[in-house]
This record gives C-alpha cells, structure tokens and sequence, in this order.
C-alpha cells in the first residue's frame, strides 16, 4: 500500500476531493494549524501540500513554512510524487527557485482555466478548459526547467509540472461542497 504525507494548513481546508483518489492509500495528515510539526524528511510515498491563507514571504510569522520548503525540495529531488495546491503550489515554486508574490489583484470564486497544449499524466482527461475554484491573491513565477500546463484570465501560470513527477495547481482541483462550506464559513 502506498503511503502519502498531507499538509494541511487550514482546519477548515482539508483533502475534499482528493479522499476518492487517496482512499487505496495510508494518508498521515501533518496539522500545521494546530502545531503540528512538519516531518525533515519524506517517509512517505509521496506528499500533497494543501492550500492556506498565509504567504510563501511570511516564513517569519510561519517557521513551519521553512520546514514544507524543504521537505518540497528533497521530495523533488527525490522523485516522488509531489502535489502542491494553492499555498502547496506556490511553496512549491519557491522551493524550485520560483518568485512568489502578491498577485495585482486577488482571484476568488468560480473562474475558468485553460489548459495548455503540453501532454500531461496529471491532466490527461481533463477538458482543455473548464471551471475550477480559486481563492488565492498570490502568484508565482514557473521555477527553471518546469512546464508551464495551465492559465486562467486573471493568472497566467495556473499549474505547473517540475520534472515527470511533481505538479503545482493554483486552482483548488480538491474543493468538494464539504470544503467549500467550511471555507466560507471561516
């Protein structure tokens, strides 16, 4: 059985969707809101590093994301399966020598994406546009050597794939109705 690490950054932002594809695994979910301390290095099969409300830049106020940063970086380098959502996505990029910064305006609720020409394992059978949730004002830059996989009006670089085996999505692709009603209700 494959075993994956999820951080989670937010009570109320939880795996949503991504339960279904998770289920044939042994899911340990790290809780960084409430102080749970993110592993040094990956025991695990792979690593999902869900979405938050605080910055890449706001390492200070969040030590634990100095910690995610690295623990990105040796998942990279070690080929395993990596998936970075919203805040996952963006650490994701900084960890890889991506800039991240404050978006020019912030991109919230139900907004479409388009996909790319580049052939993807990740987004094979996905539509080449569709409609996805969003609730993130930062942006990222595409890291050295990344595919640049999807847009949307307001953010140019929606998703990303580094190397063969590790994907940052800006959208949040996990956002069931159980999530969304947490996630407004926060």
């Amino acid at each position: 059985m494959k075993r994956v690490l999820v951080v989670q950054h937010e009570e109320f932002e939880g795996p949503g969707s991504l339960r279904t594809a998770l289920q044939a695994c042994e899911v340990r979910v790290v809780r960084t809101f409430a102080g749970e301390p993110v592993p040094g290095e990956l025991a695990e099969d792979g690593l999902v590093v869900l979405g938050g409300g605080m910055g890449v830049y706001e390492s200070d106020r969040f030590p634990h994301l100095r910690d995610e940063l690295r623990l990105l970086a040796h998942a990279v380098g070690e080929g395993r399966p990596v998936l970075g959502i919203c805040l996952g996505s963006q650490l994701l990029a900084s960890a890889l020598g991506g800039a991240v910064g404050k978006a020019p305006r912030k991109e919230i609720g139900w907004h479409g994406v388009t996909m790319r020409e580049a052939p993807d394992e990740l987004f094979r059978d996905v539509p080449r546009r569709f409609t996805a949730f969003h609730w993130h004002g930062d942006a990222f830059t595409l890291p050295q050597g990344a595919v640049a996989l999807a847009s949307s009006t307001m953010t140019p670089l929606q998703a990303f794939r580094a190397g063969a085996r590790a994907w940052g999505i800006q959208f949040h692709l996990e956002t069931d109705a159980q999530v969304l009603e947490a996630m407004l209700a926060s």
